[in-house]
């Protein structure tokens, strides 16, 4: 059950983003939607049916007031939005070929970039009323000010008696890879759910095993892990019982978004009271159902979609 005190399931803390997805590749054509990971995660999250707010800043430009636009039609509180008018809102590109999806960023000096611990006293009354803070590596890495105020945040979650989600979501564009080992090393051992995959943690400790990945994250601190393992499920591990959640063979569009999807869906059932294996088995099914379509936002599945799909799974 939810505790009388909190009006709120998960907060989410990072930057939102313009996106620019490829749906052809001569001549190039890109479908304009929006997206950054911890959004995507917060709009999922509502769409499973969770109280969400989006903790970050935005320009004062047209985009800007498009996503918040956006936020207010999927539910998600944008009372702890900040807007600044002296900086953009980000952007990124998404391109395709046979190795998969590829990102190309245009977010230095985006409004969300120039995040300071300050901010925190906006914020504070939403993280104490709230179940879940979740953030993710990227959360950490657009910016040093950034980076200080993810961990300000995650304290403060902490002191107030908020749990921490955090996605590894490693992005070796933003930030060099030691100053990555040393951050999220130092978030895992705050958050009380970890949520790395397997592809992000090889590069960031070069581990190839899913066990010695788990062992990894319990070891630094992490109560709880869920190893994302992509189109093969995941595996959720809570430090004494340890389960393989297989995944759902659909026909995969666009990758774009899929963990993040997952991100939003297993906070939600967790706010409900799931167990972490009933949640990681929700969550897979909406993050494959998530990439029937192009881009990070449009194809979340809500919830009737994701029970319908878990019921054919279980009934071949």
């Amino acid at each position: 059950m939810t505790p009388p005190s909190k009006t709120l399931d998960i907060v989410a803390l990072g930057e939102a983003m313009v996106e620019f997805n490829q749906t052809q590749a001569d001549p190039p054509l890109y479908l304009q939607g929006f997206g950054g990971d911890t959004s995507n995660a917060a709009i999922a999250a509502a769409r499973a049916g969770a109280r969400v707010a989006y903790l970050s800043r935005l320009g004062t430009d047209r985009w800007g007031d498009r996503l918040m636009d956006l936020w207010q039609r999927e539910n998600v509180d944008t009372h702890t939005v900040m807007r600044d008018a002296q900086a953009p809102t980000g952007m990124y590109f998404v391109s395709h070929d046979a190795q998969g999806h590829h990102f190309s960023y245009a977010r230095a000096g985006s409004a969300a970039s120039r995040m300071q611990p300050t901010d925190l006293a906006h914020w504070q009354d939403a993280i104490a009323n709230s179940q879940w803070l979740h953030l993710s590596g990227i959360s950490l890495a657009i910016s040093a000010t950034a980076c200080d105020t993810a961990f300000a945040a995650m304290q403060h979650a902490r002191s107030v008696g908020t749990r921490v989600a955090l996605d590894s979501n490693l992005r070796l564009s933003l930030w060099p890879l030691a100053r990555a080992q040393a951050c999220i090393r130092q978030a895992a051992s705050l958050c009380d759910l970890f949520l790395p995959s397997l592809e992000d943690m090889t590069q960031l400790t070069g581990l190839t095993q899913a066990q010695d990945i788990i062992d990894w994250s319990h070891a630094h601190g992490a109560a709880q892990v869920v190893l994302k393992l992509g189109g093969d499920g995941a595996i959720a591990s809570d430090g004494q019982t340890q389960r393989t959640v297989p995944g759902h063979s659909l026909s995969a569009v666009d990758a774009t978004g899929a963990g993040d999807c997952f991100a939003g869906n297993l906070l939600a059932r967790l706010s409900v009271g799931n167990s972490l294996w009933d949640a990681t088995a929700y969550a897979n099914a909406a993050a494959a159902l998530s990439v029937q379509g192009y881009g990070a936002v449009a194809p979340l599945p809500r919830r009737d979609a994701v029970w319908d799909q878990m019921m054919k799974a279980a009934n071949p």
